[in-house]
């Protein structure tokens, strides 16, 4: 059973930038897809970008150009490097873990808040 610990939340002003990470505990094997969704309060659930074993990304339009996602496969750890913050990208950030013929696997989330 991998488990998926998010790190790296915070308060940041507009305009500034964050960098959250997930670390995995235990060995990833195989072709997967790891990522990041979010959630503000009373909103669903959306995703926010995700990275292949094969180095594929993708991302959602509210993001492009100002996040970037990442995978240190050696730290079984992924990263999303946030820019340009805005308050409307405040949210509870999840990270997860697609594996074939596997449930997906969520973190606990971190909480990232974009104020002045």
């Amino acid at each position: 059973q991998v488990q998926l610990v998010e790190s790296g939340g915070g308060l940041v002003q507009p305009g500034g930038s964050l960098r959250i990470s997930c670390a995995a505990s235990g060995s990833i094997f195989g072709i997967n897809t790891r990522g990041w969704y979010r959630q503000a309060p009373g909103k669903q659930r959306d995703m926010v970008a995700s990275i292949t074993s094969g180095g594929s990304t993708n991302y959602a339009d509210s993001v492009k150009g100002r996040f970037t996602i990442s995978r240190d496969t050696a730290k079984n750890t992924v990263y999303l490097q946030m820019n340009s913050l805005k308050p409307e990208d405040t949210a509870v950030y999840y990270c997860y873990l697609d594996r074939p013929r596997m449930v997906r696997s969520w973190g606990q989330g971190t909480q990232v808040t974009v104020s002045s």
